[in-house]
């Protein structure tokens, strides 16, 4: 098992709350932290791109889990997860 973040695409439908719940995305970017979707991939976690979210930068990600939390339709999830997923 690890822990990580896992994004089901396929019933993500774009609304951004994930995106700009996101901590580590608001301590970078002046547009999220300002309640509005980031203008550039760099320095983000994740963000949406063709109408669903996609992880931009695991490696950033602070493991709290709000992106999770903030999903109305639970296309994320994060925690301990087996390899397989």
């Amino acid at each position: 098992m690890s822990i990580g973040i896992k994004v089901f695409r396929e019933i993500c439908h774009g609304c951004g709350n994930c995106v700009v719940s996101c901590p580590v995305n608001a301590l970078n970017s002046p547009e999220v932290a300002g309640g509005k979707g980031p203008t550039s991939p760099e320095g983000m976690v994740i963000m949406v791109e063709d109408g669903a979210i996609s992880i931009q930068n695991i490696d950033l990600c602070g493991v709290c889990g709000t992106c999770a939390d903030a999903c109305p339709v639970d296309a994320i999830v994060f925690g301990e997860l087996e390899e397989s997923l």
